[in-house]
C-alpha cells in the first residue's frame, strides 16, 4: 500500500495543501485545485491501494480544512482501496508548570 504523508505544518491554505499534494502525488494535467477534482481522481485515477495520511494539524486547520476532511472519509467510505488518517499537532507537556499547579 503506498502511502502518503502531508504535514500541516507549513500548509496554510488551500493553496499550499495542492501544492504539497502535487509534491507527492502524479495527478493528471486537466485537475483542478478543487475538492470535486480531488474525490474524481481518488476514485478512478490514482494507483491504489493508497493510505492519505494528515500530520499536524493544528485546531484552527481542522476548521479551516473541515470540508476536505469530509470529502475525503466520504471518499473512504465509497472506495474500497483508499483509507485517510490525520492527526492534530502534538505539545510537549511542561512538568514544572504541572508540578507547580499541583501545589
Amino acid at each position: 500500500m503506498k502511502e502518503i504523508l502531508i504535514d500541516f505544518l507549513n500548509i496554510g491554505d488551500y493553496e499550499d495543501f495542492y501544492e504539497q499534494l502535487k509534491s507527492k502525488v502524479e495527478l493528471p494535467e486537466h485537475f483542478g485545485d478543487n475538492l470535486d477534482a480531488l474525490s474524481d481522481v481518488i476514485s478512478g485515477g490514482l494507483e491504489l491501494p493508497i493510505h492519505i495520511e494528515f500530520v499536524n494539524m493544528s485546531v484552527d486547520q481542522l476548521e479551516t480544512f473541515e470540508d476536505l476532511l469530509t470529502t475525503l472519509e466520504d471518499v473512504e467510505e465509497e472506495v474500497e482501496d483508499f483509507t485517510f488518517s490525520y492527526y492534530l499537532e502534538q505539545y510537549e507537556d511542561d512538568d514544572e508548570n504541572l508540578e507547580s499547579d499541583e501545589e
